[in-house]
């Protein structure tokens, strides 16, 4: 199956805020655009997060408005779980490989819950890092766009089960589905691919994976998300106690040659900003904000000094060593040296959270030259083969304002693809 190109094309490799902005950006100016997700629903990190700078919105803020321009837009072709095999031509005709997985749902899906209710197969939740657990069959979110139902083919029993076939009233539900490769011809292609949170189980002294009430910042996140694991309830992981002292560990693997050697130079603000979460929650807990340097410029150097003066939020300028773990109480204690006393302290928590970095996605699909990346991983602006272009944490770490704003421009490069050009 191939989709031909009426030279007004791009491909945007990638559903998250950067993407979205690029193909809704291509879009209104009359551009037909193929948005490519390996995921079940547009939205990426974003869709994650509680709060996002600079406004502190939730993300139905700006990923509802998106969505909605997305819906009403004949020139944007969505594709969700699917995955480029092969990008190959020039510029101004490029030829994008897709495979399309299975969902094994089909358009006839109204999000009914039926299937839900009878399916006996759980899985871990990715959209929650594993802190929940979903049906085989599940909505990837309350949120999600499509909002349409998908089932896990690596956990489902299919045929052997089939409960979900004979409770949907609709007949979405086909479990005979297979791939499907489609080939679209484009203009140009953006990748968009995002970024991971760095594994801290690679960490050793931090202990991530070990002791339960460990967690990653994307983590905490979800905490206090309202449509999270616990509702918007920040408990701690190992007996849903609330919080009476927490710690953020800042730099957790960052600026070391042994992990990620760059800062991330959002993860101070997000802690910061998740600070005000248990604030919110529970005046009177404890806060220990343990860093190396603070990175908060510009405009958000008036939140740190909000954030700095509050009474119950210590900072603590000194590298984390190692945490224990008391063995009955499951409670964190933390220790580091305090560079401005010059003392090795130790602080008690119910609960620690690793300010992890953003790990550039790539994109491991063949190119018609190498794609040039840096030795990070994030691809260069400039890249040798023209035509295709890189956006938002592809390129660099950044916040959803800065990737919003580099989509845009991102978007203006490649509708000027032409054919040798």
């Amino acid at each position: 199956m191939a989709m031909t190109n009426d030279n007004k094309s791009v491909c945007v490799i990638g559903g998250g805020i950067s993407g979205m902005t690029t193909a809704i950006e291509a879009a209104e100016i009359g551009y037909e655009v193929y948005l490519i997700e390996q995921s079940p629903s547009l939205g990426g990190r974003v869709a994650q997060l509680n709060q996002y700078f600079p406004k502190l919105c939730p993300p139905q803020c700006g990923i509802e408005i998106n969505y909605k321009r997305i819906r009403i837009n004949p020139k944007v072709r969505y594709f969700t779980l699917a995955e480029v095999e092969r990008v190959s031509g020039e510029p101004g005709n490029f030829t994008v490989t897709l495979r399309l997985n299975p969902k094994y749902v089909n358009e006839k899906c109204t999000a009914c819950n039926k299937c839900v209710e009878v399916c006996p197969v759980e899985r871990s939740s990715s959209f929650n890092y594993g802190m929940s657990q979903t049906k085989a069959i599940y909505l990837p979110h309350e949120m999600a766009f499509p909002m349409k139902y998908v089932i896990d083919g690596t956990v489902c029993q299919k045929d052997q089960c089939a409960k979900c076939v004979a409770a949907c009233p609709y007949g979405a539900i086909d479990l005979s589905m297979q791939p499907k490769k489609l080939d679209i011809n484009v203009n140009s292609v953006v990748l968009a691919t995002g970024w991971s949170p760095y594994d801290a189980a690679k960490i050793d002294n931090l202990k991530y994976g070990i002791y339960k009430n460990i967690i990653r910042n994307v983590e905490m996140e979800r905490l206090a998300a309202p449509n999270g694991p616990t509702h918007g309830k920040i408990v701690r992981p190992s007996d849903n106690k609330e919080i009476k002292k927490i710690a953020f560990v800042q730099c957790a693997g960052s600026r070391d040659e042994n992990h990620l050697a760059y800062c991330s130079s959002i993860c101070c603000l997000a802690s910061m900003k998740q600070a005000t979460y248990v604030r919110s929650q529970y005046p009177d807990a404890d806060i220990y904000i343990f860093y190396i340097d603070i990175r908060a410029t510009g405009r958000f150097e008036d939140f740190f000094t909000k954030v700095q003066a509050d009474n119950k939020i210590t900072f603590i300028k000194g590298k984390v060593a190692k945490v224990l773990e008391d063995s009955q109480t499951n409670d964190i204690t933390v220790v580091a040296e305090d560079i401005l006393s010059g003392k090795k302290i130790y602080t008690t928590v119910d609960m620690a959270v690793l300010a992890t970095g953003m790990v550039p996605n790539g994109l491991t699909a063949a190119m018609p030259s190498d794609i040039v990346y840096d030795e990070f991983g994030f691809a260069v602006s400039d890249l040798q083969t023209p035509g295709i272009y890189a956006t938002g944490c592809a390129k660099k770490p950044a916040d959803v304002a800065g990737c919003i704003q580099d989509a845009t421009g991102t978007a203006l490069r490649a509708i000027q693809t032409r054919v040798g050009v």
